[in-house]
């Protein structure tokens, strides 16, 4: 498989190195000093493509993506406030987009975890619900994009919690997120459950980029034939 690379930090090259691992070719790498290559002979050249950048350059990455015609894997976080201007686009140019807020296997069974536990919970009203979640320092948004999808996974499950804040609650009904930066932290992701007398906690804790890398790289090969949105759930049939 042919891959273009649209993001070429740590992240990037990590996924290049599976990639390599896996037998692809990377036949087109776009980060902040060639930009100007990011072209639809360029991107054609690519079976799928994988995007890993900032908020502020993903959207109009995803777009040549869907004009020249390549599916695109995104790895971004913090565009969502758009996102129905993304799906409007790949529908316009009949595009393919995986889209997921964490491509780690593991994250994405802590999702299914969590949504069990909120089940299990909904009616015991005695426990209050909050999240923590700890990234490196670099990391620009707050809270996470995995924290935001956690939140509203749990938030269908469970009755109790409609909202998430990063400040103190104002209402019952709000759940806080403490979102911590601090050294080279690859993520931390805790939801915790707390009565008077008890509390119950699950965490997923990341021990590298290797995990996200390899699951970026798992949508890749995933993605190359198929059409429309799809994400980390059609992939695990989870």
């Amino acid at each position: 498989m042919k891959i273009a690379l649209i993001g070429y930090g740590k992240m990037g090259k990590t996924i290049e190195a599976i990639a390599k691992d896996r037998g692809h070719e990377i036949v087109l790498t776009i980060d902040m000093d060639n930009q100007e290559d990011l072209t639809p002979e360029n991107l054609k050249k690519a079976d799928v493509a994988i995007e890993f950048t900032v908020p502020a350059s993903a959207i109009k990455n995803y777009k040549k993506c869907f004009e020249s015609g390549v599916p695109v894997v995104s790895g971004t976080t913090g565009w969502l406030d758009h996102k129905e201007i993304v799906l409007a686009d790949m529908k316009k140019q009949d595009g393919t987009f995986f889209y997921a807020s964490n491509f780690s296997l593991g994250v994405n069974l802590f999702f299914a975890l969590n949504e069990k536990l909120a089940e299990l919970m909904k009616t015991r009203p005695e426990y209050d619900i909050s999240m923590e979640e700890v990234h490196h320092t670099q990391k620009l948004d707050a809270p996470s994009g995995t924290a935001i999808s956690l939140a509203e996974d749990l938030f269908a499950a469970h009755p109790g919690k409609h909202s998430w804040t990063l400040e103190k609650p104002k209402k019952e009904t709000e759940m806080h997120i403490e979102a911590i930066r601090e050294g080279d932290v690859p993520g931390i992701h805790r939801i915790k459950y707390e009565s008077d007398v008890d509390y119950i906690e699950i965490e997923h804790s990341a021990k590298s980029r290797q995990g996200f890398a390899l699951g970026a790289v798992l949508a890749a090969e995933y993605t190359a034939d198929k059409k429309g949105l799809v994400s980390m759930k059609d992939l695990l049939n989870l």
